[in-house]
Order: structure tokens, then sequence, then C-alpha cells
């Protein structure tokens, strides 16, 4: 028997002389976002029963998962219960105790979105534009220009030539889109002056 059935047999056990009447065993990792005997467990439940975990890092990927899955628990009129943290939803001690761990969810929430708008702030102080780079800079579309000004020139050929796709120079270059030459009667090698 490797190590990892040993570990599991022995949350089997203990899980069984907590009573529980049915262990659905997880192979895959908490960290999974598709948990099999998890969805089956959920589904298995009824109002009234407790789902009982041996530590809550085997229920939720996170603080904020855990707090969904019990959240929605609750709201099915199914407690919960964690061996190693002595939690059980069906106490006022243990409900208060989740409702901390919500309070603090929520409170590290809030921490990281004000620390993300002030990084922004600071970077855009800084003159870092955030956010993706621009397709082209302000020399790339000068240069198209100037090359479109040829008359043998096409977009295909200009867009090859700066790496482009020919919809970022119809981007970077407005005038020349396929619209705007349908109008003007010209084709696509329409030529622009600077």
């Amino acid at each position: 028997m490797s190590t990892a059935e040993q570990s599991l047999r022995r949350q089997v056990d203990a899980l069984t002389d907590a009573g529980c009447i049915r262990v659905f065993e997880e192979k895959l990792s908490g960290k999974n976002a598709e948990r099999p005997e998890l969805a089956a467990c959920l589904d298995y439940l009824r109002d009234g029963d407790t789902p009982v975990v041996l530590e809550l890092s085997r229920l939720g990927r996170s603080l904020q998962d855990l707090l969904a899955i019990v959240s929605d628990l609750r709201k099915r009129g199914i407690g919960f219960t964690s061996l190693h943290e002595n939690l059980d939803t069906t106490t006022p001690g243990g409900r208060l105790m989740f409702h901390v761990f919500a309070a603090l969810a929520e409170f590290i929430r809030e921490l990281i979105a004000d620390g993300t708008r002030e990084g922004l702030a600071a970077a855009r102080a800084g003159g870092v534009r955030p956010g993706r780079p621009p397709a082209m800079t302000g020399e790339q579309v000068r240069h198209a220009r100037a090359l479109l000004a040829e008359p043998d020139t096409t977009v295909a050929s200009i867009a090859r030539l700066l790496g482009v796709s020919r919809s970022t120079i119809y981007k970077y270059v407005p005038e020349l889109s396929p619209s705007r030459s349908v109008e003007s009667g010209s084709g696509p090698q329409a030529s622009l002056t600077s």
C-alpha cells in the first residue's frame, strides 16, 4: 500500500469513526476546478444533512470557494463540520466562526482591491500606461502612412512589412477603412497624403 493510499485510508477511517454513513473519496487535488466526487456529494445532500470533512482544505480551493460552498449548503438547510478545525455550523459557535471567516475573506478582498487601485494610480502617476501595449507605435503609423502614399503599395503589403494584421493597419489609420474606400470610389490601394 502506497503512502498516498495509507493517507486516504486514515482519512476514511477518521470520517467513519466520526459517524459518517457515506464517504466520497476525491482522488483529484483540491486545487482542480472539476471535482466529480465533490459534485456528487453536494448533489447527494438533503435538508438536515451535515457533511463532514477531515479539514477545511479538503473542501475548497480557496477561502472564497469554501465560503461559497458552505453558504450554499446553509441555504439548502444543510450543516457543515470540519473535524480538524472543530467547526460545526449546526451550532451557534460554529455559525459564529463561519461568519468570522466570511468577514475576514471580505476584508482581504477589499484590501487586495484597494492595493490594486493604489498600485495602478501610482503607476499612472509614474507615466506607466497600464494594460496591453499598443499594436503599433507612432513611428510605425507614420511609416505606414508614408508607404501607403506610394501608388503601388497595398495595405496587405504594409501589414506584412510591419508584422501586424490588415485590421490593425485599418484601426490605426482609420481613414483607410474599407467602408470609406467604397464610399469614395477608390479601391483597396487607396493612397493617403500626410
